[in-house]
């Protein structure tokens, strides 16, 4: 019970997971491509699936069932876009599950706006079994998983084969 005490604690003192990074690309390309459910999996490598609950463009109040790898397992759970404002940032957060993330985006225009300068953060509220699960297994997955995240959405974006 001692162990579980300190996870708790430590979970608990644990700041979000912040990377930033310049990709050589509008905002609003930026933009309109994170905030796309459908393109998820292309550039968060932890991303088994992604269904929108609706057939509308995102918006605030979209929710969205994503199914991600965490080593060996697979997790479940549904997410809800929070705040929009185009074409500078977003967040969402999960609504279910003993692990709950908590995202969010910023998108800065660099050289009047012919490149962007992204920073993402990320966090998780934790429920039940998630106290321990967060700090032993997912955040730390988070933490290696999420700069390569970044560098591929940068990979995509630079290659010029999006939009």
């Amino acid at each position: 019970m001692a162990l579980i005490s300190k996870i708790q604690n430590k979970g608990a003192a644990m700041s979000a997971i912040k990377e930033t990074i310049e990709i050589s690309r509008r905002p609003e390309d930026v933009y309109a491509y994170v905030t796309d459910p459908a393109r998820m999996g292309e550039w968060q490598e932890g991303v088994v699936s992604v269904r929108s609950t609706d057939d509308t463009a995102p918006h605030v109040g979209s929710k969205t069932v994503v199914t991600r790898r965490v080593n060996q397992r697979e997790f479940t759970m549904t997410t809800q876009i929070d705040e929009m404002d185009p074409p500078r940032s977003f967040k969402a957060h999960g609504l279910d599950g003993p692990v709950r993330p908590h995202f969010a985006a910023v998108i800065e225009p660099l050289d009047e706006g012919r490149r962007s300068r992204v920073t993402m953060s990320l966090d998780f509220e934790t429920h039940g079994m998630g106290k321990v699960i967060a700090p032993l297994l997912l955040r730390p997955h988070a933490r290696k998983e999420f700069p390569r995240n970044e560098q591929r959405l940068k990979e995509i974006l630079e290659g010029g084969t999006e939009p």
